[in-house]
């Protein structure tokens, strides 16, 4: 068993398609396959159950990969304590699908100003975030309270030691193209919104409600697409004339000509906010992005 091995099984899981796992671990089809097919012969328990329909983790393949994660998480605290020194290892951050937090991250590494740096960003689900700062993979973590979710993810936050820091209180809103029938709207209500796709972004195998990145996530919708990266919902919102519902705040990275942002009437709200360890006393660079997460959600 190599720890290749099981970041092949988690990224197969994450994507529920050896394909598009593939792609994203940039290897091929037939290497990651083999792969798996010679961990699941050298453990003796089918991890994933292949039908016509595609592939999910069986039961035992769902129990490895909480002990598979926990591997590689404990490799990669390893690697980073004693392994080949980078010239700093600076700040790592992990966030849901927010495009300010990306644009306050190219802030922070450009005001850096030196030759040689080693900074890490992760776009990732609710649960990874937690997981992250949890076991020390990332100092940060960006996400969102609301009414619906805080009593479960208060919860985990309490559990795992974790303390969440309010930046900001907003209202949701839905992006959707320029030019769609809504978009002059001062604000839309759900039932104004059915006829449309939902874009929102998928949470793996942690695929709850709570963990929904998205406000009224128990709502039904008659058409829903799932993604992984913000690129490809909001090129599937343009071209497909759907709807995202986040906190209302456009990035720099998202092109204004293209979306818009329209108040949604509902009595959610969206604490955005940040965890971070209990126990730990924050960086100077991480106090500094969190100043850039605010300047830039000012603008």
């Amino acid at each position: 068993m190599t720890l290749q091995q099981l970041r092949y099984v988690i990224e197969t899981a994450n994507c529920g398609s050896m394909t598009q796992a593939a792609q994203r671990l940039f290897v091929t089809q037939p290497s990651l396959s083999g792969a798996i097919r010679e961990l699941e012969k050298e453990l003796g328990v089918e991890l994933f159950l292949r039908t016509n329909r595609g592939i999910c983790l069986s039961a035992d393949g769902a129990e490895f990969l909480g002990y598979a994660r926990q591997v590689l998480e404990q490799a990669e605290l390893l690697e980073s304590r004693y392994g080949k020194k980078t010239p700093d290892r600076l700040l790592a951050v992990s966030t849901q699908h927010y495009a300010f937090a990306v644009n306050a991250f190219a802030e922070l590494v450009k005001a850096y100003g030196k030759d040689e740096y080693a900074f890490t960003l992760r776009e990732t689900t609710t649960h990874d975030i937690i997981e992250d700062v949890k076991n020390g993979r990332s100092e940060l973590g960006l996400l969102y309270m609301s009414r619906f979710n805080e009593q479960v993810i208060g919860k985990m936050l309490d559990d795992a030691g974790l303390v969440f820091n309010k930046l900001f209180r907003a209202d949701p809103h839905v992006f959707i193209k320029r030019g769609h029938p809504l978009a002059e709207r001062q604000s839309v209500a759900p039932e104004d919104l059915e006829d449309y796709p939902c874009l929102s972004f998928e949470q793996g195998i942690y695929n709850s409600f709570y963990f929904s990145e998205e406000p009224l996530s128990t709502l039904a919708h008659s058409k829903s697409i799932r993604v992984s990266d913000r690129a490809t919902l909001f090129n599937l919102l343009v071209e497909l004339g759907g709807y995202t519902v986040s906190s209302g705040v456009l990035g720099a990275d998202i092109n204004e000509k293209d979306i818009v942002s329209v108040s949604l009437d509902c009595d959610e709200y969206m604490d955005i906010g940040y965890i971070t360890r209990g126990s730990s006393k924050m960086s100077s660079l991480a106090e500094s992005y969190i100043d850039y997460v605010k300047k830039v959600c000012e603008k």
